[in-house]
């Protein structure tokens, strides 16, 4: 559209340089860097994430390693993207009501990001880019592999579309803007564009699909432990992931009360403004809590948020033997020093809290700068890079049974085991066999 008077004092120095197509674009083309990085540096502490995922592996050593191949898509997405910002920076240079007319610009982008994907090039990971596809299709609408081998690349995958939940609900802004009539998809970003609870439904999809996987994979079990007879199985009987599904639940309220106090009217709602913050922040006080709990204890597979709420026993003996690996982790470690579990540990923390905020739409009239929004989506995707370095190496850990220990003197005592500790304060006894539920 033409630059509109009324549409540009609205537009914020930030969104000047960056409007919401290109932040779209780059965090998407940043998260599959990150991916690249994963599996990067897993490879060198010898962690097999291909067979983790059951992707195939190289059957010829002239075939580039699964991180170079990533990197070689990254690179090929990077590169238009630099320059199709640089070309927008050059013809717009910071006026508003230029800024306002070249959307056609970012929002090409946006197409070639998605052909790149669709198209069946051969030298640009076609087979990586395909297995992504055919895995996006299962699970965006709730699906979950039946084989359990092929499970965990779909639980992978369903959680990294959380992180990216508010990302989603900017990519839809986004497309709204660009094909509604006298608005510019550069402009400030129109939230309420499509109705008021388009937007808060977008966002909470990633959860939803998170949720039927997780009861799907209830009912599996309980199915299971039907056809023998009632007799509970090795997986238990569910309450493993009833517990997960009431995880991914918790993000329903701070988006559904997020999107009654943006377009707040006492006489549809029946309850204060105050009231109505008040529920929302006890929602999402029990959101970031839960699931933080959740990555350190069940994702993660580390003592410490069970060691610190549980009394340990009294040690009178002088001959008590030393922990058998470092406090608050397992014995099993893979990474270089358990200073990184205890670092991970609170920048998930300090991250998780933050994310629920972003998760409500109404808190962005406090971020008048488009930027502050920006910087907690980048958070958000840097955090879950950090939990998937993590998650695969407990991953494999379950899977082996067994790993190298960090250092000597940590060296555990017997071979990690699949058992929920009788500390856990959650659901301890959700499993009956030796085994635990494959689950994140």
């Amino acid at each position: 559209m033409d630059g509109d008077p009324a549409v540009e004092p609205e537009l914020d120095a930030f969104s000047l340089v960056l409007p919401l197509p290109y932040r779209v674009s780059l965090i998407i083309v940043l998260g599959i860097w990150a991916w690249g990085l994963n599996l990067h540096y897993l490879s060198f502490l010898k962690i097999d994430v291909p067979n983790l995922i059951r992707y195939p592996h190289r059957h010829s050593s002239t075939l580039p390693s699964h991180h170079l191949s990533v990197y070689r898509l990254a690179t090929l997405l990077t590169i238009p993207l630099f320059l199709s910002i640089l070309l927008f920076w050059t013809l717009t240079y910071g006026n508003p009501r230029l800024v306002l007319t070249h959307e056609l610009l970012p929002q090409s982008y946006l197409i070639l990001l998605i052909l790149i994907f669709a198209l069946p090039i051969q030298y640009l990971s076609r087979s990586g880019r395909y297995r992504f596809l055919s895995t996006l299709r299962r699970v965006s609408i709730g699906g979950i592999a039946e084989a359990p081998d092929l499970k965990f690349g779909d639980i992978l995958l369903a959680d990294v579309l959380t992180s990216y939940a508010k990302v989603l609900g900017d990519l839809f802004v986004s497309l709204c803007m660009f094909f509604s009539s006298g608005v510019s998809s550069t402009a400030k970003p129109n939230r309420g564009c499509g109705g008021s609870y388009v937007v808060p439904l977008i966002i909470s999809i990633p959860s939803v699909i998170r949720l039927r996987q997780c009861l799907i994979e209830y009912l599996r079990v309980r199915r299971l432990n039907a056809k023998n007879g009632g007799v509970i199985g090795p997986a238990g009987w569910g309450g493993q992931h009833l517990a997960n599904a009431l995880k991914y639940s918790s993000a329903f309220p701070v988006i559904i009360l997020s999107a009654l106090q943006r377009g707040y009217d006492p006489a549809k709602i029946g309850l204060s403004e105050t009231t109505l913050f008040r529920l929302w922040l006890l929602a999402v006080f029990l959101n970031s809590f839960y699931s933080f709990y959740w990555d350190v204890t069940k994702d993660w597979d580390l003592s410490l948020l069970t060691q610190l709420f549980t009394s340990p026993p009294s040690t009178t003996s002088s001959t008590t033997k030393p922990p058998s690996h470092p406090y608050g982790l397992r014995p099993a470690l893979h990474l270089q020093t358990s200073t990184i579990y205890y670092l991970a540990i609170l920048l998930d923390f300090l991250l998780r809290c933050t994310w629920s905020f972003k998760l409500s739409p109404h808190l962005d009239h406090f971020n008048d700068l488009e930027g502050g929004i920006f910087v907690m989506e980048l958070l958000e995707v840097g955090r879950r890079w950090m939990w998937i370095f993590l998650r695969v190496e407990t991953e494999w850990v379950r899977v082996n049974q067994s790993a190298m220990p960090l250092h000597n003197h940590h060296r555990a005592a017997s071979s990690f085991s699949d058992e929920p500790r009788p500390d856990d304060i959650l659901l301890s006894e959700y499993g009956h066999g030796n085994g635990k539920v494959d689950d994140d």
